[in-house]
């Protein structure tokens, strides 16, 4: 019996001296790219409408219109990530030069595989949010999954289900939270009680799992503040 006890205190010590694979919660202040791995994107620090924030903008070569254009990411290092929630601070804002369906296109990606093409999204449009066209105030915030179900095909085949309206503009701070329980999601915008936006199907599919990521579309000019990661 004293062998026996032996065995699993020390089983207990090595158990707790072997650190967890991921943080189950982590933050970044997003004052500078620290912690961050940049894909097809710039990190620049900068202070925005008196926030401390980087300035993410697509690499050179890839603006709108490049293949790779909608695969603009900032991960965030040492996360694996399936359910939980995620908060930060947003602004976008089409780029100079920027065409003119350009929206200012700003999210977060989570679930985000190895390819870095492949992961749920959850993004705003925000110079649809006080448009004087009802449509394109319905289009304001959006679900995607990449590659299966970028927004044409979900808009097409189910109408208004992944996209809803909300109150927001271009350039102005948008406190952003997202979370995500198995294959469920909601968007919340502004630290309103109600979600903006519900997922019941999200498609990477309830066991889903991968990194977590900032997410710009290339023509977009996006400030980013005080992110927020909680696991469970």
């Amino acid at each position: 019996m004293v062998i026996l006890m032996r065995r699993i205190l020390s089983f207990a010590v090595l158990l707790a001296a072997v650190p967890a694979a991921y943080p189950q919660s982590k933050s970044l202040p997003l004052s500078s790219a620290d912690g961050l791995t940049l894909h097809n994107a710039v990190a620049t620090p900068v202070t925005f409408q008196g926030k401390k924030a980087i300035k993410l903008t697509a690499a050179a070569g890839g603006a709108a219109g490049d293949a790779n254009r909608q695969d603009h990411l900032a991960l965030m290092d040492g996360v694996e990530f399936s359910s939980g929630t995620m908060e930060v601070d947003i602004a976008g804002e089409p780029g100079s030069g920027a065409a003119g369906g350009a929206r200012g296109f700003v999210g977060v990606a989570f679930r985000v595989q190895p390819d870095r093409k492949t992961y749920d999204c959850f993004y705003l449009r925000p110079t649809n949010g006080r448009a004087d066209d009802q449509e394109r105030r319905n289009h304001t915030a959006q679900y995607i999954q990449h590659p299966g179900f970028p927004w044409f095909k979900l808009r097409q085949e189910t109408p208004s289900k992944y996209e809803s309206y909300v109150d927001i503009g271009p350039a102005e701070w948008v406190h952003v939270k997202i979370e995500v329980n198995g294959d469920k999601a909601k968007l919340f915008v502004n630290n309103h009680p109600q979600p903006t936006l519900i997922v019941n199907d999200v498609k990477s599919g309830a066991a889903g799992k991968g990194a977590v990521a900032l997410w710009i579309e290339g023509s977009t000019i996006a400030h980013y503040a005080n992110w927020k990661l909680t696991g469970r």
